[in-house]
């Protein structure tokens, strides 16, 4: 490592409550650093987006983003205010920006890989980490994290800050959203298998309920639920269960055409596209969807990238039409997202604008040879 690139820093920023130290930390070994070599030293402080474009809550959460990014350079540049009269000859610059949020980030791979590639782009060898970071939410990802981190070859460091006891009440006012969503999900369930014959069901159902919410509150969401949308998002779903129903009727309905067709007129193949959804829940939605549809099978789901099992001509052009995705897109982003264009016409328009490309290159250069 070159001494000129580990004195600027790469920092992921992300709500914590040991964010504050981090700050000081990282603004202190890059002022030494600075002082040391006799130059300026830069601090990168970069959000990782968990937002989507269709999102509907994406604009809040981005301005979330950089309201806690304009924090963090106020925090650093107090502590840079302290530090101040040690050193006339260092100075430490602040840089701050928000990462992959046109990308789909889920697993700590894809966190790993967009740091990476900010890194690589402005040339940083030194990453210090937050030790109470979690860019998924409540999922624990900072182990994972690390270790992507660390097979890039760079300086991981976790910040030596002094974490907060973990003490206060069971059910927090920033958890009591998943707690309350957990528990009427549970007690309806409870109650759906059970009856509502008498008080017996309803007393143990809120008894089971309370119990699954106490044991399952705080992990059974990777973000922060809304009690608004989740009902919104639960009403679309009751709607998109028949529609899958219905969709699966027919897809059987051929299907036993197919079988019983005296020539078996099958063409099994692969099916590769891109998938506008976004997040866990909604792809695993889609590839679970696809999967209960007869003629079709999920393989593989990468990313936004699916790769799906056809068995005959019909079920890949129904596929490709896209039905089934935007019925998912409607369940999870409302009916604005349900109008975004089929996996078939995105193909069409990415192939289009490849064939364009080329031609108006090949229009410049014949332009430059007139003019020359």
């Amino acid at each position: 490592m070159s001494d000129e690139a580990s004195a600027n820093i790469l920092v992921p920023v992300g709500e914590s409550p040991t964010l504050r130290n981090t700050v000081a930390y990282a603004v202190q070994i890059a002022h030494d650093r600075a002082a040391e070599m006799g130059q300026t030293a830069t601090i990168h402080f970069v959000y990782p987006a968990v937002w989507r474009t269709v999102e509907p809550t994406r604009a809040d959460k981005f301005e979330r983003a950089q309201e806690l990014l304009d924090r963090v350079e106020v925090w650093a540049e107090e502590d840079l205010g302290d530090e101040e009269g040690s050193s006339t000859e260092s100075a430490v610059d602040i840089e701050t920006a928000v990462v992959g949020s046109e990308e789909y980030l889920f697993s700590p791979a894809d966190f790993a890989r967009v740091i990476l590639e900010y890194a690589n782009d402005h040339a940083l060898e030194r990453i210090v980490v937050d030790p109470e970071y979690q860019p998924g939410g409540n999922a624990p990802m900072l182990r994972p994290l690390e270790f992507e981190l660390a097979k890039s070859g760079l300086t991981v460091e976790e910040a030596p800050v002094e974490r907060p006891a973990r003490r206060g009440v069971l059910v927090g006012r920033e958890s009591l959203e998943q707690y309350l969503i957990v528990f009427g999900a549970s007690y309806l369930f409870y109650l759906t298998l059970g009856g509502f014959s008498g008080t017996f069901d309803l007393v143990t159902g809120a008894i089971s309920a309370g119990v699954v919410a106490l044991v399952l509150g705080k992990i059974s969401f990777k973000g922060q639920p809304s009690l608004l949308e989740t009902p919104r998002k639960t009403a679309r779903l009751l709607l998109y269960t028949p529609y899958l129903l219905w969709e699966i009727t027919k897809a059987n309905v051929t299907l036993a055409y197919v079988i019983l067709h005296p020539r078996l007129p099958i063409d099994p193949q692969m099916v590769q596209f891109r998938a506008a959804v976004w997040e866990d829940l909604p792809a695993t939605t889609l590839a679970n969807s696809i999967t209960l549809t007869p003629g079709t099978l999920t393989v593989e789901v990468s990313q936004r990238e699916f790769y799906i099992h056809s068995l005959t001509e019909d079920s890949r052009e129904d596929l490709l039409d896209g039905a089934l995705e935007r019925a998912v897109r409607f369940v999870f982003y409302g009916r604005a997202a349900a109008r975004i264009s089929s996996p078939r016409e995105r193909d069409a328009r990415r192939e289009e604008q490849q064939i364009t490309e080329p031609e108006m290159a090949q229009s410049a250069d014949s332009q430059g040879d007139e003019s020359g």
